[in-house]
């Protein structure tokens, strides 16, 4: 009866491993929007204690002396972000997924 209840909770076990692996591979893998924003990088910097990502918000003018509206994003590669900065204070066009 013991090995039965182990073998039980070892699978189970392996189950919500696999589903959790599987859960984590979709949400970095899937992109549910794509587009273009164009404005000025406001921030730009790398975050995080164990997977590092490059965070950063643009500044979406629409007329001058309006409220700017913010669209915030990510970047998981260096060499991105590494262009990114070089254009910091001129007005760019992301390309986003």
């Amino acid at each position: 009866m013991g090995k039965i209840i182990l073998r039980w909770f070892i699978l189970i076990l392996v189950a919500l491993l696999v589903l959790a692996a599987g859960w984590t591979w979709l949400t970095l893998n899937w992109s549910y929007s794509e587009g273009e924003r164009a404005g000025y990088i406001q921030k730009f910097s790398s975050k995080g204690w164990l997977c590092k990502t490059w965070e950063g918000e643009v500044a979406m003018v629409t007329m001058p002396g309006a409220i700017p509206d913010k669209f915030m994003f990510s970047v998981r590669d260096d060499a991105v972000a590494a262009r990114i900065n070089a254009l910091a204070g001129r007005r760019l066009v992301l390309r986003y997924q």
